[in-house]
């Protein structure tokens, strides 16, 4: 069997994507593992059900550094530590360096709660409604310098129902992207889809008439 991708996930939460992942890597013909889970926030959840799973996990606060990158030096020391080939990025509310970016290009990748390039940042579900928009959905990128604009990889869509709260619209989005992610990583750690002169390159079609990323709308 070809051995696995070592990944590092980076959560700032509750880390429910982080368990997506953990719970797709338990397949034993997934392409990829996760060797350590690390947190810029001693409280988030996200670490707790990290550690109940016997993995690694590590806390770093960033206000105990005088600058962004003497902060990302301190998670890039962890995250070699553990070996990883990979970082994901799941809920992790943090700017990185432009030299940590750099050194991690095409191998960190990203989820965002928006379809890219509409609603970057946060408050994406309060933004979509205000918009008017009748679509919303998730993003997965490869991540680079600017904030949420590196190359997508793969998307999902979700209907916005006339009645729709922040909050009803945000539990549709977190749905999809907890099938979406998995997908996602199975696809950059099996070499499938990779970053090539900034552009994201997949090499075969990713289509699963068996996965069914977009919830039905109710009638």
């Amino acid at each position: 069997m070809t051995a696995r991708m070592k990944v590092a996930v980076l959560i700032s939460g509750r880390g429910s994507n982080m368990e997506a992942l953990l719970d797709a890597t338990i397949q034993p013909d997934y392409p990829a593992e996760i060797c350590g889970v690390l947190s810029n926030r001693e409280t988030a959840k996200g670490l707790e059900i990290a550690a109940r799973s016997g993995l690694p996990t590590a806390h770093i606060d960033h206000r105990a550094f005088a600058s962004r990158a003497a902060f990302d030096e301190a998670v890039e020391s962890r995250v070699l530590e553990w070996d990883a080939d990979l970082i994901a990025c799941a809920g992790f509310l943090r700017i990185f360096s432009e030299g940590f970016v750099e050194r991690w290009s095409g191998r960190m990748i990203n989820i965002h709660p928006s379809l890219l390039p509409l609603f970057k940042g946060l408050n994406t579900h309060e933004q979509a409604l205000a918009a008017g928009v009748r679509m919303h959905g998730c993003s997965t990128h490869f991540v680079t310098t600017g904030v949420d604009e590196g190359p997508l990889i793969l998307q999902a869509a979700v209907p916005v129902m006339h009645d729709d709260t922040p909050d009803s619209l945000a539990a549709r989005v977190l749905s999809a992207e907890h099938r979406l992610y998995p997908q996602t990583l199975r696809l950059v750690a099996s070499g499938r889809a990779s970053l090539s002169d900034g552009k994201t390159v997949i090499s075969e079609p990713v289509y699963d008439p068996s996965a069914r990323l977009t919830p039905r709308i109710r009638p």
